[in-house]
């Protein structure tokens, strides 16, 4: 009988203790993420770990310099293919987040709308965002999809909507959710009024950049073809016996690593001045 006693109290203490244990697995992986996470969220990869990036990182760095290897034969040129190529997927992601940005902006104006509408019709904020599943714009109805089942099986409307705002990951849903949190928590009747405005204002915005976008994608062509073209220049040297052994010559290997070292400092420096600076996400 003490032994059963015992052991009760044993799992009671571990019950207790648990929590801190062992926390929950979403916690620790939205603790840990970083700035890699984030951009995996911005990305729309949200459900991707920052370790999953990482070691897909390393794989094609590893594939890039093991191929270059192989075809070559030259050992600075595969370890610099082997860096370009680990760089690669994060400018892959980088690319996909501005390529999403841009296709959502267009649409906020829409959802702040279709809020609108809603409330007006007298639903409350939290099944106005609902019915963005069946009414919103295309491209969002996903998103808010799984926030009309998280609400169904949470029912705390202010918890959906952060984790609403994560999978949107994007500067304008978060002025937008923030927006719709206080009229949930403080009340008010100008709901109304500040999403028209900002729906205005997004619009205007989304109409200026994409005119400035547009003028400045000569700049972004200018900066890839100015990196490419020279190393295009150098794999065809080096794919002849003696270019390859020129290259591997100490001569050679400085050649290299500053042509890499001036590459990366001129890309970086012509995307810096076409680029348009994004909005912070203030309320992530």
């Amino acid at each position: 009988m003490t032994a059963v006693w015992g052991g009760l109290l044993a799992v009671g203490a571990l019950l207790v203790t648990a929590p801190w244990l062992w926390p929950r697995r979403s916690d620790r992986h939205d603790a840990g993420r970083g700035r890699l996470g984030r951009l995996l969220d911005e990305a729309g990869l949200a459900h991707v770990r920052v370790r999953v990036l990482v070691a897909a990182s390393l794989a094609v760095g590893a594939l890039a310099g093991v191929l270059a290897a192989a075809v070559l034969g030259v050992a600075i040129v595969a370890v610099t293919a082997g860096c370009a190529g680990a760089v690669a997927p994060y400018a892959w992601l980088r690319a996909r987040r501005a390529a999403r940005r841009r296709r959502r902006r267009a649409v906020w104006p829409d959802v702040c709308e279709h809020i609108v509408a809603g409330v007006r019709a007298g639903l409350s904020v939290t099944d106005a965002v609902s019915a963005l599943q069946a009414t919103g714009p295309e491209v969002l109805r996903p998103a808010f999809a799984r926030f009309a089942l998280d609400m169904a099986a949470s029912g705390n409307g202010d918890s959906s909507l952060v984790r609403l705002k994560t999978a949107l990951a994007d500067p304008v849903a978060d002025r937008i959710i923030e927006t719709l949190r206080m009229a949930r928590q403080v009340g008010g009747t100008k709901l109304g009024t500040v999403l028209r405005a900002l729906a205005s204002s997004v619009r205007e915005e989304a109409a200026l950049r994409a005119e400035v976008d547009a003028r400045q994608s000569w700049v972004r062509a200018a900066a890839a073809l100015g990196v490419i073209a020279p190393w295009v220049v150098l794999v065809l040297l080096a794919s002849r016996p003696e270019g390859a052994r020129a290259y591997s010559s100490p001569e050679g290997i400085l050649l290299v690593l500053g042509g890499a070292a001036v590459s990366v400092v001129a890309y970086r420096l012509m995307l810096r001045l076409g680029r348009l600076p994004e909005q912070a996400r203030w309320f992530a």
